[in-house]
């Protein structure tokens, strides 16, 4: 099948708000193994939108429009759907009474302009919408099936899972069962991974497993659809391929599906009654942020101490001023590390501490990066050089950190290279 995404809005096209909406459709499409052959990106121009339409119309299956459905002057959407079709724009008394209805739930009068949301063209089919005012709908352009999509993106994701995939795969005869199965990964380079699993698909003789990556630095995500009649036909065929999956990429999966790295690093804590406090330099407090507003997290995450000058470090926590020489060090960390541990009243510490590289950032600009991690009378510190400019080596370090806790509370070696390490 091939499938079309538009994009409507002046904003999107002049790059006043990055388009995540394409991305998210597209990515969703693909993890449910349907492909993406155009992506096309138009203004509120209603002669512009009508050559969309009626091009899409004439070479694809299906087309997702995103935007153009709200209540303003420049949303198009239903009215060019309309002329595209040949079709009249006809009031839908039902969805109206929703959006009614919407309002004064919210105790507030609906405005005048949003009865547009409820015009319709004769004939469409109505993609609810329970969490807004924007009426999705689909109907028949040319040769292609069309779904109209809010741009807010809540709404959208919402409609895209309940209502346009379901009947996107129902138009292809696609099987009863598909699962996407999911290994976050960091440590790994892409090319590296991908050598190390090749061949992983033949282990399913039927060919329905497929993998593929979405890499987004510092992590990798490894990815396997799964296409079965049953679910017992789905775990008979992924099986063998995620026992492959875990031999070879061992200690470098952090977490799986819809957990993260730092929701690892939760459970961990969690699992063991403990709590930890954080110090990180350099790294904009990142580490602490996404830790601390996990849910559960009130009961684990004692404090943070985020700092850009050494000296600020050494003063918070009422270390020695004789360690405050030179670059930081393994017994440096492991000072700033116990005295975070002590000061927080936590039974965990991570420390990350950054000695940058001086010079204008650049591609080789690189920065030495202390992971200092352990609980009382037990803390591993480990050092690793990162390459690549000033954002790369915050984000790289930022993600070290946290993974080097993960692996501490698992009981993985906290010391394994990566490929993202230089000398």
């Amino acid at each position: 099948m091939r499938i079309e995404i538009i994009c409507t809005g002046d904003e999107v096209l002049t790059g006043k708000i990055v388009n995540s909406n394409f991305s998210h459709i597209s990515q969703r499409l693909e993890d449910v193994g349907l492909d993406v052959v155009w992506g096309t990106t138009v203004g509120d121009d209603r002669a512009q939108l009508l050559d969309a339409f009626q091009r899409a119309g004439g070479r694809a299956d299906a087309v997702i429009v995103n935007g153009g459905l709200g209540p303003t002057i420049d949303d198009l959407s239903q009215e060019i759907a309309a002329k595209a079709a040949g079709l009249d724009l006809v009031l839908d008394e039902a969805w109206l009474a929703r959006m009614e209805e919407f309002f004064a739930r919210r105790q507030r009068v609906m405005p005048p302009n949003n009865r547009k949301q409820a015009m319709l063209p004769r004939g469409a089919e109505i993609l609810d919408n329970p969490v807004g005012t924007a009426c999705g709908f689909a109907m028949d352009i040319g040769r292609a099936r069309f779904f109209f999509t809010p741009g807010v993106p809540r709404e959208l994701r919402r409609m895209l899972e309940e209502q346009i995939i379901p009947r996107i795969l129902s138009r292809i005869g696609s099987p009863a069962t598909i699962k996407l199965k999911r290994y976050h990964c960091y440590g790994l380079g892409e090319s590296h991974i991908d050598s190390l699993l090749e061949g992983v698909e033949a282990l399913d003789p039927t060919g329905g497993v497929k993998l593929g990556f979405r890499a987004h630095y510092p992590q990798i995500e490894v990815k396997l659809t799964v296409r079965g009649a049953d679910a017992n036909d789905i775990a008979e065929k992924l099986a063998p391929v995620d026992l492959e999956i875990r031999e070879k990429l061992g200690n470098f999966i952090i977490s799986e599906d819809d957990q993260t790295l730092e929701g690892a690093v939760n459970a961990g804590l969690v699992a063991q009654g403990g709590r930890v406090s954080v110090v990180e330099t350099f790294t904009s407090g990142q580490i602490a942020m996404r830790l601390a507003h996990l849910p559960g997290a009130e009961a684990v995450f004692r404090r943070a101490l985020v700092a850009r000058d050494r000296g600020q470090v050494f003063e918070a926590l009422r270390l020695p001023p004789h360690l405050d020489i030179g670059e930081y060090s393994e017994a440096v960390a492991a000072e700033v590390a116990s005295a975070a541990r002590e000061h927080g009243g936590a039974s965990h510490a991570l420390a990350v501490l950054i000695d940058l590289d001086e010079g204008h950032d650049r591609m080789d600009l690189g920065g030495t990066i202390w992971v200092a991690v352990g609980r009382e009378g037990d803390t591993v510190v480990r050092r690793a050089r990162i390459l690549g400019g000033r954002e790369w080596i915050r984000l790289g370090a930022v993600e070290l950190g946290l993974d080097c806790l993960r692996r501490y509370l698992q009981g993985l070696p906290v010391i394994e290279r990566t490929d993202f390490e230089r000398r």
